[in-house]
């Protein structure tokens, strides 16, 4: 499980090859609750993208955030790529850091 404080890209996905979102914390356990809850208003609350399928923890921030631009500029095959390398499944893999499991 990461530490609460730990430079982190993350990819959501809505469902299995669903809509993406790619971004970048400090803290991934807060900012999985917000996203999960609907906290935030915006891209991810109207597209119902909630799933962690992917996360990549860093010992810097720019380091993160050089990654999050990188994965952002990918092409959505070169993302979906990567994700089926580590999850083929695409579990939820917030729900093995102690979340509940989606509806």
């Amino acid at each position: 499980m990461p530490d609460e404080k730990q430079p982190c890209v993350y990819i959501l996905a809505s469902g299995h090859y669903g809509t993406l979102y790619i971004g970048v914390t400090s803290d991934l356990m807060k900012r999985l609750w917000q996203h999960r809850e609907g906290a935030l208003p915006g891209f991810t609350a109207d597209h119902g993208v909630k799933r962690l399928i992917h996360f990549e923890l860093f010992g810097d921030m720019e380091r993160a955030i050089r990654r999050e631009k990188q994965l952002k500029n990918w092409r959505r095959q070169w993302k979906i790529n990567l994700i089926n390398e580590v999850n083929p499944e695409w579990r939820d893999l917030a729900v093995g850091l102690g979340f509940a499991p989606l509806a």
